[in-house]
């Protein structure tokens, strides 16, 4: 059996005083949709912010593809692990095509051509074909948002990460940006994500992880989960939602 693409191995994390992971747990196998859902404040963007070193464990560690990202170049684990935050995050002085075709650019070499290429085939694949020369601020959210998305697979990652990536949108504008996730789903894109919106967990994850006061306290195949939670807190939280 192949292990794991990606492994939290006993992750602490604390702000200060405040401990906000508490022997995290968890394998991501290869072409795998994770979803983790939970309570605000449970610890999940946290979770994903130390997949990529955004943010510095304290005990455990991280593994990628069987290597340790606490011990590799930052910069190298940041291109491996692409992540798409709830805000966009677009420089505003460039276009869309110029926020997608910059960091092969600048970081991986890529000639200027080359990047762009790269780029209008990104902005293609999520539906933005026709806006290559817009700026973020003649874009919708959704759009931003699918923006920032192909910037990230710009850099050809091995996985994706998603922080709540819909919750600033107006709600109409949410299914555009979760078609293209769905779609990454499809394609056996590896991705860990963080969302609210329980139908699209239901749709695209293939395990629900369920975060509570910096623990996780359930891991169940998704369709288990949403007719039958494991655990108490499962049913509570669910009981809550739906």
């Amino acid at each position: 059996m192949s292990e794991p693409l990606v492994e939290f191995d006993g992750v602490d994390k604390f702000f200060g005083e405040t401990q906000v992971l508490d022997g995290i747990d968890l394998a991501v196998d290869e072409r795998e949709v994770v979803v983790v859902v939970g309570p605000s404040g449970s610890g999940k963007s946290t979770l994903l912010r130390c997949a990529n070193r955004l943010e510095e464990i304290q005990a455990g560690d991280v593994h990628l593809d069987g290597r340790s990202v606490t011990e590799a170049d930052v910069n190298q684990i940041r291109q491996q692990i692409g992540m798409v935050f709830q805000s966009f995050n677009l420089f505003p002085h460039k276009t869309a095509l110029g926020n997608v075709a910059l960091a092969p650019e600048k970081i991986r070499g890529l000639p200027e051509d080359a990047a762009a290429e790269r780029a209008r085939e990104l902005l293609e694949r999520v539906g933005l074909g026709d806006q290559t020369t817009s700026y973020p601020e003649a874009l919708s959210g959704g759009q931003q948002q699918r923006v920032a998305i192909a910037r990230a697979l710009a850099m050809d990652p091995t996985v994706m990460l998603f922080d709540e990536v819909t919750s600033a949108l107006d709600p109409e504008l949410v299914g555009e940006v979760l078609d293209v996730i769905e779609d990454l789903a499809a394609e056996g894109m590896t991705m860990l994500l963080v969302t609210h919106e329980m139908g699209f967990a239901r749709e695209v994850g293939d395990r629900i992880v369920l975060m509570v006061d910096g623990e996780i306290v359930e891991v169940t195949e998704t369709a288990s989960f949403f007719e039958a939670p494991e655990t108490e807190r499962g049913q509570q939280f669910l009981s809550r939602l739906l």
